[in-house]
């Protein structure tokens, strides 16, 4: 199972979380800095390697994992997840 996988379900299935708590980055080609920003509790479902979200704009979305970049808590302002991608990208700089 993608580990990216097991932190969606947590966030939106365990009892002790709420999804309005967090916010999921991801890769979006035209947004500005080609990212687009959501949060957790719009997401629909969670499949293998992907996930749906549901905006007022658009019918149901479907993003797979490798476009997701960080999730973040904003509660606690941590960061659940960073891309691989992301912290080679910090390592470098």
């Amino acid at each position: 199972m993608h580990p990216l996988r097991n932190v969606f379900k947590k966030i939106t299935w365990d009892t002790r979380e709420r999804a309005g708590n967090y916010i999921v980055y991801f890769i979006h080609r035209g947004a500005p800095e080609d990212t687009r920003e959501i949060n957790a509790s719009v997401i629909t479902k969670v499949g293998p390697s992907w996930f749906t979200y549901s905006a007022a704009e658009s019918e149901e979305t479907l993003i797979p994992f490798h476009r997701v970049r960080r999730i973040l808590n904003v509660q606690t302002g941590q960061a659940v997840w960073v891309s691989r991608a992301r912290r080679s990208a910090k390592d470098r700089g």
